[in-house]
């Protein structure tokens, strides 16, 4: 895995993208998929490239909007939830302007539109489970949890939430002691559900955090949940219980410099995150004593990643902070790209796909 790059240093290839989006690039064989916006949000498309050249392959209209309704938040695109490749099926989403399945040549299988009013436009990407397509519409009117049948679009179960707020967080699908959970945070709880038939299993609640847009992770045991504004928390749950938990089964939980954006990682025994005004933390995943906490400048909004023994962050002025995963702060290289970088690395091989405001870079040694 490339250590070090700039806007042109490693740089294989660098392709413009047309359009904004900040979907995080989805690759399969020798394609790379992205979906994007027409620049006035008219258009809602999904993108074909070339995984060894770069070249477009394809620029496939899904949908025609023609009320945008309550518009978006300024570091949001129309086009920001992540695409999912299964075999010759692409499924995108675009929160409540609606959800499509494609086939890899572009034709369109079917779509589903389901209305919610949220105020900052489309946030969280659905989760792929068996032949379901499960997602979460949490807006001001409404806030539920849905599954579509991946065949057909229509939907196999939809499960309404207490009385809420807005929230763009992506499901995580797990398997605790032999049994399969989808854990969905939203506004004011998080809550585990049965991904079969969306019947509620159990939620903890956290008071008014909401907007909230990190997606859970589950590692030793252990749900991590981020609760959201305005102070966030980050809560280590056990996922054993029914009902109501927040006192019975709160590991641990930590109030400090925890994201409202960037999703948390679990390298081995750590935890990584990053709030969004660039303070990154080092915890103990079973305890949640800190390690180490550092100042690591840039505003963040992509998710930290791990691979090939090294930790990436991506801040949102195009600036990539490399550390070696441990209990002591290890800074190995920074690296910048001239354009903004709101969505989360992709990897694959032994390149990295970096998306910017304007262009696709695949990054390699």
């Amino acid at each position: 895995m490339p250590l070090e790059w700039s806007g042109t240093k490693n740089v294989r290839w660098k392709t413009p993208v047309p359009g904004a989006g900040w979907s995080s690039p989805s690759i399969a064989g020798d394609r790379i998929w992205l979906t994007a916006a027409t620049a006035d949000g008219t258009s809602l498309r999904l993108l074909a490239l070339d995984r060894g050249t770069g070249k477009m392959l394809q620029n496939t209209e899904v949908f025609q909007i023609r009320d945008k309704g309550p518009g978006i938040h300024k570091k949001n695109s129309f086009a920001s939830p992540t695409a999912i490749v299964s075999g010759d099926r692409i499924f995108v989403h675009y929160g409540f302007y609606g959800t499509a399945c494609l086939r890899s040549n572009g034709d369109v299988l079917w779509k589903q539109t389901l209305k919610y009013e949220p105020q900052h436009g489309p946030g969280g990407s659905p989760a792929l489970f068996e032949d379901l397509l499960i997602f979460s519409c949490d807006g001001f009117d409404a806030q539920f949890v849905v599954a579509l049948d991946t065949a057909t679009g229509k939907i196999r179960w939809k499960t309404a939430r207490g009385k809420g707020n807005q929230a763009y967080t992506t499901p995580l699908v797990i398997e605790h002691g032999g049994a399969l959970q989808v854990i969905s945070p939203g506004a004011n709880r998080a809550y585990a559900y049965d991904p079969r038939t969306g019947k509620e299993l159990w939620y903890i609640e956290y008071g008014d955090g909401f907007s909230n847009v990190p997606r859970a992770v589950y590692a030793h045991g252990l749900v991590y949940i981020c609760s959201g504004f305005f102070q966030s928390v980050i809560f280590a749950v056990r996922p054993d219980g029914k009902g109501n938990v927040t006192k019975s089964h709160v590991a641990w939980s930590h109030g400090r410099s925890v994201p409202l954006t960037p999703s948390p990682l679990v390298v081995g025994a750590e935890l990584y995150m990053v709030s969004d005004n660039g303070i990154a933390s080092c915890l103990d995943a079973q305890t949640g004593k800190v390690h180490w906490q550092q100042r690591i400048g840039g505003n963040h909004s992509a998710s930290p990643v791990y691979a090939d023994g090294r930790v990436y962050f991506l801040s949102e002025e195009g600036e990539s902070l490399v550390l070696g995963p441990g209990k002591e702060y290890r800074e190995l290289a920074r690296n910048s790209v001239p354009e903004r970088t709101l969505a989360s690395l992709a990897i694959s091989g032994k390149a990295i796909y970096l998306r910017g405001e304007q262009h696709l870079y695949r990054i390699e040694a």
